[in-house]
């Protein structure tokens, strides 16, 4: 698959260049910003991630009709976005033509799941993994006022084991509604989604690709070490800077 992608040298350059222009800020005209947003949602179905499409931003508001959206710009807009999701490439496309606007989601737990940690742990952890010659997959970034954003490994699925003892507990396994609780690793599996580059959120923030879909996915268990390792210090340290920044009673 990995492979196939690859060799597609103009769909690979096309994707090269939307990738850089959006990291740089570099204007697209607009019949190419649809171009590379259609590629980039093609190479990830291709990758076998499902994708269903989701809300958007309107100003600092979500495109739903939900007053005060708690998730805006960041959840499906259809209640069947399970069953919904596909990599079918002809009923992308045509989301995708019919509703340029919108976000994409992929659903976690059928091909794929994604180990979600703060991005100076991600970073960390990245570092580490390619410096040990781990395989390491698809990284996408997510940007974010509130925390500082988080990077998105994905991985293959653990799927459902025959003893269900194998399972973590279920503080690893989260909703996306719940993502700003817990400032450790959160692990979308079965039920849980995000957002799949390239995505937009409020405040002219947005999701993007850290390495591409065209990387395979690896086991989760061979990158849980390090991130696991990477999010303890991360707390740490967030823990040792709240003491230190309260006034002591001398």
């Amino acid at each position: 698959m990995s492979a196939t992608f690859g060799g597609r040298t103009g769909r690979q350059g096309r994707f090269s260049e939307w990738l850089r222009a959006r990291r740089t800020g570099r204007p697209l005209d607009p019949a190419a910003d649809e171009t590379g947003r259609e590629e980039l949602l093609l190479a990830a179905a291709a990758a076998g991630l499902p994708l269903a499409p989701a809300a958007y931003p309107s100003g600092y508001r979500c495109s739903c009709d939900r007053v005060g959206c708690p998730t805006p710009a960041r959840h499906p807009v259809s209640f069947a976005w399970q069953t919904q999701s596909t990599t079918d490439r002809g009923q992308i496309e045509r989301w995708a033509r019919h509703q340029p606007q919108a976000n994409f989601i992929t659903a976690t737990g059928m091909v794929h799941d994604v180990l979600d940690v703060p991005l100076a742990a991600g970073r960390e952890a990245l570092e580490r993994l390619l410096a040990s010659g781990i395989e390491v997959g698809p990284v996408a970034e997510f940007e974010s006022e509130s925390d500082n954003g988080r990077l998105l490994f994905f991985t293959l699925t653990r799927g459902t084991p025959e003893d269900e003892d194998e399972w973590w507990p279920c503080e690893l396994d989260c909703h996306p509604e719940t993502m700003d609780e817990h400032p450790g690793l959160r692990w979308h599996c079965r039920g849980s989604y995000v957002l799949v580059p390239p995505a937009r959120l409020p405040g002219d923030l947005g999701v993007h690709w850290v390495r591409g879909p065209e990387h395979p996915l690896p086991d989760p268990l061979t990158l849980l070490e390090i991130l696991t390792d990477a999010c303890s210090r991360h707390v740490g340290e967030q823990s040792d800077h709240a003491h230190s920044a309260w006034p002591s009673r001398g």
